[in-house]
């Protein structure tokens, strides 16, 4: 099993989350997060005076699946969120030694 983790525009969560339940995955987590990479910020106006944005906000997606789902779920990630533009995100690919279902107790790819 790995864990997909993927740092993704906000814009772009529902677009992935339609394209990965099409290819069957519906198991995820979503959480809102700040950061910043190349894309180093922005300059924001407020009132009139300037201020840098340097943390610039971005949606994790989470997901574990089986070893040989892993490069199709990466690709239709990649994909989908692809703007072409500096800030699009990154994936990243964590080996998973083990998943338990805890209201079944099963374990290992039945319980994810």
């Amino acid at each position: 099993m790995k864990k997909i983790e993927a740092i993704i525009r906000p814009a772009k969560l529902e677009e992935v989350k339609e394209s990965l339940g099409e290819y069957g995955i519906h198991g995820m987590t979503v959480s809102e997060v700040a950061g910043c990479g190349l894309q180093k910020g922005k300059v924001g106006v407020y009132r009139g005076n300037e201020f840098n944005i340097n943390l610039l906000p971005k949606v994790k997606l989470e997901l574990v699946t089986t070893d040989n789902r892993v490069e199709e779920v990466v690709n239709i990630i990649a994909r989908v969120a692809r703007s072409g533009e500096i800030g699009d995100g990154k994936i990243f690919v964590y080996p998973v030694e083990n998943a338990v279902r805890i209201r079944t107790g099963e374990q290992g790819d039945e319980a994810i």
